[in-house]
């Protein structure tokens, strides 16, 4: 009896243990929701296996569009793109990788058709043209990444998110001055951002306490 009840609390320990250790680990979540933007390793006939299993997979076919894409096969990739698309409408991964591949084969007028579509159709919310706006700026596609960005602005000026993005974007690219522009912006409607408050400091922004008479910004003296 009492080493089954010493073997019961030994097992209670490990149990309060690994959930312990599950919740600490827990990975903090991104401002921009980016679920279904990375692939997995998976192989081609693992995918295609996968497909076998059950053809109505979206992510299956973004990933088999993506390999295809890598490898220059155009009608394939063109394919899985658009079924993807056909299962999951709001894929912005699945949306910018079909502008990327019109782009990479040559299509330029077809690229700039599809990139006009989806930008306006995420028009219609801050969060999915943030969303589109990541995907083009992850593929490389600089001038469409800002042009989302700026349309989120101007739909949500307000936007303490949308200020944040294409605050950071301009930060990635070194252009300070509308980098800290657009954080500061951000941080004026909300000033519960370390990320922003970070930000500003690298650029010279001295970040107060909200409310104080000085204002939430002040910059440093050059």
């Amino acid at each position: 009896m009492v080493a089954r009840s010493i073997a019961l609390c030994a097992l209670l320990a490990c149990v309060v243990a690994i959930l312990g250790g599950c919740a600490g680990t827990e990975a903090p979540k991104s401002p921009v929701d980016r679920v279904g933007t990375v692939p997995s390793e998976k192989t081609e006939p693992q995918l295609l296996a996968d497909l076998d299993r059950k053809f109505e997979n979206p992510q299956a076919h973004y990933e088999l569009a993506r390999l295809y894409h890598k490898s220059q096969n155009w009608s394939k990739a063109e394919y899985h793109y658009n079924v993807a698309l056909g299962f999951e409408p709001r894929n912005k991964g699945a949306q910018a990788g079909l502008v990327k591949m019109f782009a990479d084969r040559g299509d330029a007028p077809k690229a700039e058709q599809f990139a006009n579509r989806y930008i306006r159709q995420g028009s219609v919310a801050v969060a999915e043209m943030l969303r589109l706006g990541w995907e083009f700026e992850k593929l490389g596609m600089d001038d469409y990444a800002l042009r989302t960005f700026r349309q989120a602005v101007a739909a949500a000026p307000d936007s303490a998110e949308a200020n944040k993005q294409i605050g950071f974007y301009y930060l990635g690219k070194n252009d300070s001055a509308n980098a800290k522009q657009y954080l500061m912006r951000s941080f004026e409607l909300n000033p519960r951002q370390p990320d922003v408050s970070g930000a500003l400091g690298g650029l010279g922004v001295i970040v107060r306490t909200p409310g104080v008479p000085e204002g939430p910004l002040q910059e440093k003296n050059s």
